[in-house]
């Protein structure tokens, strides 16, 4: 796209961009997204596709191809020294949670080529070797310096969103600050073909007195993803790191044969969040506003939610079927996940990999005694899914979001139900608008305001799944474009009150 004005640029395109972009195109708005790499990715860095950004991909379309090009995991190992002390299914833990009960494994070069081809049938294309090197918030729009292969063009976008990843262009230039830290010792990744009991397509965490092994599950028989720690007198010799300086031990004591390495790289591990995601037109989503350890796969798929969370509300904006003030809402119900996460991501991860003697002693005894008798409780294995997987995520803090009925209240996740039928109440949100569920019934002016407003009505026969969720029968919930509810136990008067303080106006999307 030659220099111009766009609604919206986006700096990045990573799998947080790209969804940017992509939802953002299906809203109509416009929308041009660069990345200074000359080429897509080729390696599988990021892995975990969890349930709730599966029910985002869904709503946009492609959640089944998604899954045809991953691997499904259904289970948890947890190994000690060699031993296998506990596994935990993923099925019947996210069974009635979701409709994805697993974790999808999907290597991030598939797993971008899917979203650029997706990103592409709206249009919309990647432009490569085109970098963003500053810009200026004049506060009816951004003016962009950005480098087209190394020639200084301009850009000017009512909203400039940086998800260009750690060392990001875009927060540089907010200055908002990054703190938080770097673990002192270096990681490797590798993509190999081994034999061993680990090859069984299932997710394997080993703890041992000094190291640390990830294993995840690829396409193919033997094709894992080994993550682990690199040999501290490997560090001592040598800044260039192969394969050879990686930890044998735990590979014996696992048995695990490595019968070649497709791809090897080492890294440090940091936790850190942006001291803010916005200032005026400029927002950061993804890695570009946190980076935290890769405990429970959680990185790429935050990132995905920033970009979800973002998009809805500046398309609504745009096309002003809400007010400007709803931007104000995309910091506070993001950035307290994300330090929330680094919190809890940062106390795992010190517990997996410190050598002290009171981390090797939980690490080794404590955890494997309790973990097979934690695990065998429903209740707790159905708190990991939900924490895991992102669907317990809320934004209830946030009091843009209002009601308040039985467990339910405003800025929740809609709850989602397999109804008798085959169906779920999860289908009209591909529609990516707003709209009104009702469950059982609601009165006729709920209707009126429903029909005055151009707001979907969707009504759904009572039936015991929904008490079993939370749900309240004959009761009215207001659903965001993003599927959370942004007003929960609608009347009439209440839904009208509310409507009017935001400006929301509903209608279907434009076309892309």
């Amino acid at each position: 796209m030659p220099s111009g004005d766009v609604d919206v640029l986006i700096a990045g395109a990573g799998p947080t961009g790209l969804v940017l972009a992509l939802w953002l195109a299906r809203r109509g708005v416009r929308v041009r997204i660069i990345d200074k790499a000359t080429a897509p990715g080729t390696t599988s860095r990021a892995l975990g596709v969890q349930a709730r950004t599966l029910e985002f991909y869904r709503q946009l379309g492609f959640d089944d191809e998604a899954i045809a090009r991953g691997v499904q995991v259904a289970g948890v190992n947890l190994w000690a020294r060699g031993r296998h002390v506990a596994r935990g299914p993923l099925g019947p833990a996210g069974e009635g949670i979701s409709r994805f009960p697993y974790m999808l494994v999907l290597p991030q070069e598939i797993h971008e080529a899917l979203l650029i081809e997706k990103l592409e049938e709206t249009g919309v294309h990647v432009e490569r070797d085109v970098a963003l090197t500053a810009f200026r918030d004049l506060g009816d729009r951004v003016d962009a310096t950005i480098s087209d292969h190394g020639v200084s063009t301009t850009c000017t976008a009512k909203y400039l969103a940086g998800c260009d990843g750690a060392s990001s262009v875009v927060r540089e230039g907010l200055d908002t600050g990054f703190p938080g830290g770097t673990y002192h010792r270096i990681f490797y990744v590798a993509d190999v073909e081994a034999t061993g009991a680990v090859a069984n397509q299932e997710l394997h965490v080993v703890l041992d007195d000094a190291d640390f092994l990830a294993v995840f599950p690829l396409h193919g028989t033997d094709a894992v993803r080994l993550v682990g720690t690199v040999l501290a007198s490997s560090l001592e010799r040598s800044t260039t790191l192969t394969w050879n300086d990686v930890s044998q031990r735990i590979l014996d004591r696992m048995q695990i044969t490595v019968n070649g390495v497709r791809w090897f790289s080492t890294y440090h591990v940091h936790h850190r969040v942006a001291n803010a995601f916005r200032r005026g037109r400029v927002f950061l989503a993804g890695d570009a506003a946190h980076i935290h350890s890769p405990v429970g796969a959680q990185g790429m798929n935050t990132g995905i939610g920033d970009a979800i969370n973002l998009a809805w509300k500046i398309a609504d904006v745009i096309q002003r079927r809400a007010n400007a003030t709803l931007l104000d809402t995309y910091q506070p119900e993001r950035i307290e996940f994300a330090r929330r996460l680094v919190k809890s991501t940062d106390r795992v991860f010190t517990l997996v990999t410190r050598n002290g003697i009171i981390a090797r002693t939980v690490r080794l005894h404590v955890v494997p005694r309790l973990a097979p008798w934690l695990l065998g409780r429903k209740r707790v294995r159905r708190f990991l899914f939900r924490t895991v997987s992102q669907t317990e995520i809320t934004y209830r803090h946030v009091h843009w979001n209002e009601g308040n009925v039985g467990a339910i209240r405003g800025g929740d996740r809609l709850p989602w139900v397999e109804l008798r039928n085959g169906g779920d109440n999860f289908a009209p949100l591909t529609s990516l608008d707003w709209q009104v569920h009702a469950y059982g019934d609601v009165p006729i002016a709920v209707r009126v305001v429903c029909d005055e407003h151009g707001l979907p009505l969707h009504r759904f026969a009572w039936e015991d799944a929904m008490k079993r969720v939370g749900l309240a029968r004959n009761t009215g919930y207001l659903i965001r474009p993003d599927g959370y509810i942004a007003l929960a136990g609608v009347t009439a008067a209440g839904m009208e009150s509310f409507l009017a303080a935001r400006g929301i106006a509903s209608g279907q999307p434009a076309p892309a």
